[in-house]
Formats: structure tokens, sequence, C-alpha cells
């Protein structure tokens, strides 16, 4: 990787399925992590699920919240072109690009930040609960700072404001085949 200057910023000209679920998780995470504060710690097991969802995203490319998106009408920008089943949404896992990375690491620190509010302080919280505005200031402005953190470290960006993506879909028709 090289470093790089700039500003990134993802496309934020229609709702698409990964800035969709952007949006939910945050708001989630938001939720969750108030409930933790403000009614029971426990609720900070529900930040777990949310930090778990993420990873498996990640790793798999399978998204619950994004495949019920797909059904309510949603396409996708980072969806697989060869999903191993047509009516499932799958983002793509070919590569380590930045916004895969960027699943993985939302999972991972808001999982770890969630347990240590319960086993060691619920000053953790405030750091879910920062991720959380984060993740619902980059479905709404298309700016995070983890994103540019990576793209200035050099991790590549497959969504990217001045394109679509690589198999463009026709305005209302599905990018899968009619089962």
């Amino acid at each position: 990787m090289r470093l790089r200057s700039g500003i990134y910023i993802v496309p934020t000209h229609r709702w698409y399925i990964e800035r969709t679920v952007w949006l939910i998780a945050g708001l989630a995470l938001l939720a969750a992590t108030a409930l933790a504060a403000l009614v029971q710690p426990l609720w900070a097991l529900s930040i777990v699920v949310v930090g778990l969802a993420s990873i498996t995203v990640a790793l798999t490319g399978f998204c619950v919240v994004g495949n019920l998106l797909r059904l309510a009408g949603f396409t996708p920008m980072l969806g697989a072109t060869d999903p191993p089943s047509a009516d499932l949404y799958f983002m793509q896992t070919d590569s380590w690009y930045l916004e895969r990375r960027i699943y993985l690491a939302v999972g991972i620190n808001i999982s770890i930040a969630s347990v240590l509010s319960v086993v060691h302080s619920p000053w953790w919280l405030l750091f879910t609960g920062f991720v959380g505005v984060a993740m619902v200031w980059f479905a709404g402005t298309g700016f995070c700072i983890m994103a540019n953190g990576l793209y200035w470290l050099g991790a590549e960006p497959r969504l990217r404001p001045d394109r679509e993506p690589a198999l463009p879909v026709a305005p209302g028709t599905s990018q899968y085949p009619a089962v």
C-alpha cells in the first residue's frame, strides 16, 4: 500500500444496500449503547451482536440486513457478481478493499468495547456510542474518519463518488437474474 492524500467520501446520490446497512447498524448500535448505559449494563451484549454481524459480513459477504433491503428493492454497490445463490445478497469478498476492512475493524472494536463495558467500566460505552454516531454520519454524509485513515494508508476503495458499481444496474431492474 502506498500513502495518499485527499478526502475519501462514499457516494451519497442514492440509498444503496451498503449505505443503508451503515445507517441501520449505527442506529442499532446507538440504541444498544443507550440501553446499556441507562437501563441495564447487559444490553451491551446486543452491541456484540451488531459487532459479530459486521465481522460476518467482512469475512463471508453475507448480510442479513442487506438481504432484507434487497427484498425491499434496494440495489447493492458492493454486491458480488457471482453469488452462490442468485436470491441472496453477498458483498464482494474477492479482496480486502477499504469498505470491507471497515466492516471488520468496526465489528472487532465494538465487540471488544462492549465486553469491556460489562467487565471493566461502563465508560467504554462512550466508544461504542461514538462509533454509532460515526456510522450514522457516514451513511448520511459519505464521510468516515476510519475510512479516511485507511484511505490515507493506501487501502483501495471500491465505492467512489465518480463511478457506479462494476456492473451498473438499470433503474427499475435487479442485478440478480429472475428465478
